[in-house]
């Protein structure tokens, strides 16, 4: 019985030595891959700095903690360039699951974009999703009652809560025409935005919850690498690139709309596209934009007239919907054949 027990605690010895061999494994993997990121990102012209790491994660992960990270770079991609930081990321890969990596953000964060003001941000859950497979380029993004700050113009601020938020993204940088060079994916459900500040009206033009967004769409490719976003909008339209959004959900007051489109760059390098838009409560919406002082009652009465002409019951009964073709071109919105807004011009930043 004796030699028995021997047996079995020397098992368990061996045991819980190739596992804390294979645990520190791991670590160093999940270290050096950290720090080869910092430095292609640094020799990418990227700015990052961070605390001093702290490793752990023991028995079920290897766990990575960065405290007080930032990155700032992608001038040459976004004018003004990006900034984003925050007080703390801890990055994991699971034993059981070794291909897959999650950065988890804990406490404050913020973002920047370029010469917009600074948004802060934190959420109860927040994390990425990014598979360690030779080839892999994607990335999952969930995040549950994220609040941040919404700008206002003249420094004033408010806020925003979505209960629940998701997105994917997947990129093939080198598609060829006709193939999705980025494909994406995200919704929102359950937002809530706080009175805006004086003088504009503090309700949203169709109020302060959204029930749901969804969005689902890609960029065909090829996305050509050059100097410059000019030259790169170039290339990407001469190769016949599109942004096709398969499917657009919005659920906001009693505005319930869904639909799809497909948009490219013109000879002037300036959008052009068509659309198709299927709208339900859209008087009732008329009236909440009214009462909301985002139209005025005239142009509510005018717009519901015209939309009453184009109202049908679906098949087989419900809410009467309106279907409503949209076009852009030479920087004007129409509806069919009727005119309804010019669209400013988009001025492409010059090259540094």
């Amino acid at each position: 019985m004796r030699r028995l027990s021997l047996s079995a605690l020397a098992l368990v010895v061996v045991l819980v030595g190739a596992h804390t061999f294979v645990w520190r494994g791991a670590g160093q993997r999940l270290q050096s891959g950290f720090a080869s990121w910092v430095a292609l990102r640094r020799a990418e012209g990227w700015t990052v700095t961070t605390g001093t790491p702290a490793y752990g994660g023991w028995p079920l992960a290897a766990t990575l903690t960065v405290p007080d990270f930032s990155l700032a770079g992608a001038q040459a991609d976004i004018p003004g360039g990006l900034t984003f930081g925050g007080e703390r990321a801890v990055l994991a890969v699971s034993l059981l699951h070794p291909r897959l990596l999650t950065v988890s953000f804990v406490g404050g964060q913020h973002v920047r974009l370029g010469g917009l003001p600074d948004i802060p941000f934190r959420a109860d859950s927040l994390y990425g999703s990014f598979p360690l497979i030779p080839g892999a380029r994607s990335a999952d993004i969930d995040a549950t009652n994220l609040r941040a700050g919404l700008p206002f113009a003249e420094g004033s601020a408010g806020s925003v809560t979505i209960a629940l938020m998701r997105a994917h993204f997947e990129t093939k940088p080198a598609a060829p025409q006709g193939e999705p060079a980025i494909s994406f994916s995200g919704s929102a459900e359950d937002i809530a935005l706080s009175p805006r500040p004086a003088p504009a009206p503090p309700s949203w033009p169709l109020g302060d919850h959204v029930a749901s967004v969804s969005v689902e769409g890609a960029v065909d490719g090829p996305l050509p690498r050059a100097p410059d976003l000019v030259a790169r909008a170039t290339g990407w339209r001469d190769g016949g690139g599109t942004l096709e959004i398969h499917r657009l959900a919005v659920g906001w007051g009693p505005l319930g709309l869904t639909g799809s489109a497909t948009l490219a760059l013109d000879e002037r390098l300036q959008p052009m596209g068509a659309a198709s838009v299927r709208m339900v409560g859209q008087v009732e919406a008329l009236d909440t934009l009214a009462a909301n002082h985002a139209i005025t009652q005239r142009a509510a009465m005018a717009a519901k007239a015209v939309l009453s002409l184009m109202t049908h019951q679906p098949e087989g009964g419900g809410t009467p919907e309106v279907v409503v073709p949209l076009t852009l071109q030479k920087q004007v919105l129409s509806m069919g054949r009727i005119p309804l807004a010019r669209i400013a011009d988009w001025i492409w930043p010059s090259a540094p």
